[in-house]
């Protein structure tokens, strides 16, 4: 297996204007994606999340301690090519969306999913004007498709970067009403991930935790507030 990894060849890290945006420059040399595009975010306090990890970064380069510039990677040589397809993959999560998927039972849980669900769905409707309604039992029902347009076309109105973090709120809580509720703040974003595991979390508590499932999930949630921080970042 071989041992090489990428060393740290520069001294300086800064953020300069390029353009509409911000770039990175390592001793005044532009920093570059994957796939040699000039990686320029759209804001300055993005801009400086990213440059912080390369000033971070010791003899040895770890992509591991960059999630900033992971993302920003993956939105301009990915999401920015195929912007179309991605917004269509987190829209159709409206029609099966996690919060509309109840239990028949027990009753201790139904209750609980009506209890901290049901808030999300009225916040949709008269937030995002799209009324998504639930379902008992694991069939599919497909929505109102007045609803789906809705929010259809909020998603296809983000851009690529907000698309990029977008995609992980939603499909790491499989919930596209909880992404949006996760991005716009309507609720502190580590709530908004323990309500998405609300079946995991009642399941534990009746039968004990699983170390390796939690294990997992806490990494899922590292990326889920990420995810919200680089949005965030965006409307800097």
């Amino acid at each position: 297996m071989s041992t090489w990894k990428s060393k740290r060849f520069w001294t300086d890290v800064t953020v300069a204007a390029a353009g509409d945006g911000f770039g990175i420059q390592l001793d005044a040399r532009p920093v570059k994606t994957p796939a040699k595009q000039l990686l320029v975010v759209p804001t300055r306090a993005l801009a400086q999340a990213v440059a912080g990890e390369w000033e971070a970064q010791s003899e040895q380069i770890d992509p591991r301690t960059m999630p900033f510039t992971r993302t920003v990677n993956a939105a301009i040589d990915k999401v920015a090519v195929q912007h179309g397809e991605v917004a269509g993959l987190l829209a159709d999560y409206g029609d099966s969306d996690l919060l509309c998927y109840r239990a028949e039972g027990p009753d201790s849980l139904v209750a609980r999913q009506s209890e901290q669900w049901d808030p999300f769905l009225e916040w949709a409707a008269g937030t995002l004007g799209a009324r998504l309604s639930p379902r008992t039992g694991v069939m599919h029902a497909p929505q109102d498709a007045a609803a789906l347009k809705s929010l259809s076309q909020r998603v296809y109105g983000l851009t690529s970067f907000e698309l990029a973090a977008f995609h992980d709120l939603v499909s790491l809580s499989g919930s596209l009403i909880l992404g949006f509720a996760a991005a716009l703040g309507h609720r502190p974003v580590a709530q908004i991930w323990d309500i998405s595991r609300l079946d995991e979390i009642w399941q534990a508590e009746e039968w004990g935790q699983d170390e390796e499932a939690e294990a997992l999930a806490e990494t899922k949630k590292a990326d889920f507030l990420h995810a919200k921080q680089v949005f965030d970042l965006l409307q800097t």
